[in-house]
């Protein structure tokens, strides 16, 4: 396996390989209605893409007010350490921009992966997108 690239950037810029991998992720495999995937908020946010041999692998955003999400991961290479690598630089781009905190729903299954990363859970379980989530919050200071 070659090296995988990351790369900071916006939707303006990477729209169709950021929208690549949510498509596979989100809408194939997890059957999450196109229109809840796509919003406004991709226009405001500051997006990150891995990229293997020039093909979309990974995704993850982080909005203006310190909302993580949309992290994805193609089902080929989850464990291999890119959805790590894609939120750990997601804290380091939420620490450049000053923020001291940063928060995420993250989907049930997923709880473990976040907390390995500083998180914590804040509330109850409830459903976005037809899929089980949980707020999840991590300081930066």
């Amino acid at each position: 396996m070659h090296e995988i690239r990351y790369l900071v950037t916006t939707w303006e810029a990477e729209r169709p390989l950021l929208q690549a991998v949510r498509r596979r992720v989100f809408i194939v495999e997890q059957s999450i209605p196109e229109s809840e995937e796509w919003d406004e908020e991709d226009l405001v946010s500051v997006h990150l893409l891995a990229t293997l041999n020039c093909e979309p692998v990974g995704t993850g955003r982080l909005s203006p007010a310190g909302k993580i999400g949309r992290l994805a991961v193609i089902s080929e290479l989850r464990g291999h350490g890119v959805g790590t690598r894609l939120l750990g630089l997601l804290l380091g781009e939420a620490a450049r921009r000053g923020m001291l905190e940063v928060f995420l729903h993250a989907q049930v299954h997923a709880v473990p992966f976040y907390e390995k990363a500083g998180f914590q859970v804040q509330g109850a379980v409830f459903d976005e997108a037809g899929i089980p989530h949980l707020r999840m919050r991590r300081s930066l200071g």
